[in-house]
């Protein structure tokens, strides 16, 4: 019996230590900014179609010019975390940075040919073999130098009406290894062109395409350990985060309904506040509702339009403060790594402005500069299609 207990003691014991240890390997694995980030050299090259989705880019503008084809050559700078740090074995074959590109369309008549700069992050999806790996890679930035709409010039552009856009882009990538420092990735996505609202008319541009790119890792690729089983655990445990959020913008606004739609002169500002609860199911992925209330300086104008008052002479009566407010719920899905968080939403207004929709969506990145803080950049939507406003901001997470 006597040898039995202390054989029992032993294995515990060693259990307990292999358990102490374990805990303190993970401990010890300095945390990813802690160290220089792996840099990264890249160029690539693209061909796409411009999606005729919209009737200025179907066709009616002056040249009678349809669609389009665009070559996109772009440079960009990647940094990834060291392998041996917490984030770089958490997180395999992540990358982010930032990029130039321009877009030398045969279309320069009606759109120009803009330049871009834009931030973007990628990883892997599924590796396919040892030296291949199927990936996703988000772009989001802004784009210099479209031609755009003008009353006098050019007054059927109503794809465009600002020099400068929003450009948001969603690629599926297939990568493969040629050397230790070197990448080659093939990718196929499109991208999305549109001012937020700020502006009117405000159709966008979509284009449709692939790309080839080749990247140089400076210093060369180094192997990628396997996390400790603790810190993987940790990691992917299920816990509660909240999120509080406030953001503002500026809109255009239309009244009306039908063929006696008019454009507003001025602009009109929107404000709101989100609470949102997120279950993190893993290190990846998060979901949970979210309370979201905003107040629009351009609702419900139409019921106040001072009556014979049209055009540059449009006048309104001031709408009390509880027809501009909006109250929904909404139901989110996060991808969450380290530096940007990129959330979906699809909502309902339980109270909302006069004439207004109530089923709305909302597309927003979340850049984490310090220690749960983060700034919030999104757009909103009605019913998939009509346009509400920009969501710019910043956040805080408990």
């Amino acid at each position: 019996m006597l040898k039995l207990f202390r054989l029992s003691a032993a294995v515990a014991a060693a259990t307990i230590g292999a358990g102490m240890q374990a805990h303190a390997a993970a401990d010890s694995i300095p945390d990813g900014f802690a160290r220089p980030l792996h840099t990264g050299l890249g160029i690539d090259a693209g061909f796409s179609v411009l999606m005729p989705t919209n009737n200025y880019l179907d066709g009616n503008n002056i040249y009678q010019q349809r669609g389009g084809t665009v070559f996109t050559p772009g440079l960009r700078l990647e940094l990834r975390f060291d392998p041996y740090s917490r984030q770089g074995m958490l997180y395999h074959g992540l990358y982010q940075g930032v990029a130039i590109s321009a877009d030398l369309n045969n279309r320069y008549n009606i759109l120009g040919r803009p330049v871009s700069a834009f931030v973007f992050q990628g990883a892997p999806i599924a590796h396919l073999a040892q030296r291949l790996w199927l990936g996703y890679e988000w772009q989001f930035g802004a784009a210099f130098g479209w031609k755009h709409y003008n009353e006098v010039t050019m007054p059927d552009n109503v794809a465009l009406s600002t020099s400068t856009t929003a450009h948001i882009g969603l690629n599926l990538t297939l990568n493969y290894r040629v050397a230790e420092s070197t990448t080659l990735r093939l990718s196929m996505g499109g991208r999305h062109f549109s001012n937020g609202n700020t502006e009117w008319p405000n159709a966008g541009v979509n284009t449709l395409g692939v790309s080839l790119g080749i990247v140089y890792s400076l210093g060369g690729c180094q192997s990628e350990p396997q996390a400790p089983e603790q810190l993987s655990r940790e990691a992917d445990r299920g816990r509660w985060s909240y999120d509080i959020v406030g953001y503002g913008a500026w809109r255009k606004c239309v009244i009306g309904t039908g063929n006696s739609q008019e454009l507003v002169p001025g602009h009109f500002a929107v404000t709101g506040l989100q609470f949102s609860p997120l279950r993190h199911l893993n290190r990846w992925v998060a979901v949970g509702p979210s309370l979201d209330l905003q107040w629009d300086e351009g609702a419900n104008l139409d019921s106040n339009r001072v009556e014979g008052a049209y055009g540059d002479n449009m006048f309104f009566y001031r709408p009390s403060f509880g027809s501009q407010l909006s109250a929904g719920i909404s139901a989110h899905a996060e991808l969450t790594m380290p530096i940007f968080s990129v959330n979906a939403g699809l909502g309902y207004d339980f109270i909302k402005p006069a004439g207004n929709k109530r089923f709305y969506q909302s597309l927003t990145l979340k850049a984490f500069v310090w220690r749960g803080i983060f700034l919030n950049v999104g757009y909103r939507l009605g019913e998939f299609k009509t346009p509400q406003n920009l969501m710019l901001g910043l956040g805080i997470r408990l």
